[in-house]
């Protein structure tokens, strides 16, 4: 009996291949195209986890400006259409401002960068998970995505203590993906009260 070969078509191999590739019967066409798609999922993954680590690494500019002016280094960026449109660290002690962290500092520049206090369609980078002040200012400010480094477990309010940018009782909720360079915002944080245990 005869196995009719049967060829793939070119488009699904653009990434993978510039040739059409024979396959030998159905099993093995659908082995191929399984294969094909792992490969191509695993490099638009890659792409998208570049894109992440790219601008929580200009957070973590921020968060080191913070800690050289003795300000625990938290540090914030908001992208919109792929640029960053705002930069900033915390300056609770600088400012006496008890709301001066840097994702507020930043909702704040990105509102006016806009013109509007509605920030649909930007994403913010920070390099610590929100607390429960900055994380309803981020539901307030309908900003679509939250990326974060280290997690908060004494205050963090996106999953550590409460969960208030995803809470379903809100009428705005964001995407969020944590643990973006999670060990090197980890270790910010952690030099900079050894370092203040030191000195104290």
């Amino acid at each position: 009996m005869l196995i009719q070969i049967s060829f793939v078509s070119i488009q699904i191999y653009a990434v993978i291949r510039k040739s059409i590739i024979k396959l030998q019967c159905v099993d093995e066409k659908s082995i191929h195209i399984n294969m094909s798609y792992s490969v191509i999922q695993a490099k638009v993954m890659d792409g998208v986890n570049s894109t992440h680590e790219y601008f929580m690494r200009q957070a973590i500019k921020e968060a080191e400006k913070a800690a050289d002016i003795n300000e625990v280094p938290v540090g914030a960026v908001i992208v919109y259409d792929n640029r960053i449109i705002a930069r900033a660290h915390n300056q609770k002690e600088m400012l006496k401002d008890p709301t001066a962290h840097a994702e507020m500092i930043a909702i704040t520049q990105c509102a006016e960068y806009l013109q509007n206090w509605r920030l649909t369609g930007a994403t913010i980078y920070v390099t610590l998970e929100p607390c429960a002040m900055c994380a309803g200012a981020l539901v307030q400010a309908r900003i679509d995505r939250l990326v974060y480094g280290a997690v908060d477990k004494k205050a963090g309010a996106c999953v550590s203590v409460m969960n208030l940018v995803q809470n379903p009782k809100l009428n705005h909720r964001l995407e969020v993906i944590p643990n973006i360079l999670a060990d090197e915002c980890r270790d910010i944080l952690k030099r900079f009260f050894l370092e203040n245990c030191r000195i104290r």
